[in-house]
């Protein structure tokens, strides 16, 4: 594909660098190389720092659900914050909970809707 000829005019329009061009061309190159290090190193900083304040949030709002409920009522009388998206409580009538998750599960795939858009009442098992 190319001949030796090829090459040889190649060499002769080299044009030879001095020494202070090389050096030039170093900095330059070693310079590029640190300024894509330290952007990196910014981009992973920040989003290291996203992360951490979405759990500190998550962990604040989880910290005032503990303390919205009254450590003094008794178990019976005490209400569990709900689970973000959920829709409430479900009544069960002599169905596992087991059972009660692939009902629901099952019902939001045949309406293609997800889980916590839906609202479950109660669940009894016709016999």
């Amino acid at each position: 594909m190319f001949d030796s000829n090829f090459f040889i005019a190649a060499a002769e329009n080299v044009k030879e660098m001095s020494i202070g061009d090389a050096a030039i061309t170093a900095v330059f190159g070693y310079c590029v190389v640190f300024c894509g290090l330290i952007f990196l190193m910014i981009v992973l900083y920040c989003t290291g720092a996203y992360f951490k304040s979405k759990n500190a949030k998550e962990s604040a709002n989880a910290e005032a659900a503990k303390k919205a409920v009254p450590e003094t009522a008794p178990e019976a009388e005490k209400e569990l914050p709900l689970a973000p998206g959920s829709a409430g409580h479900v009544k069960l009538f002599d169905v596992p909970d087991k059972e009660a998750a692939m009902i629901m599960a099952i019902v939001a795939d045949k309406m293609q809707k997800p889980l916590n858009e839906l609202h479950f009442i109660s669940i009894k098992e016709v016999k």
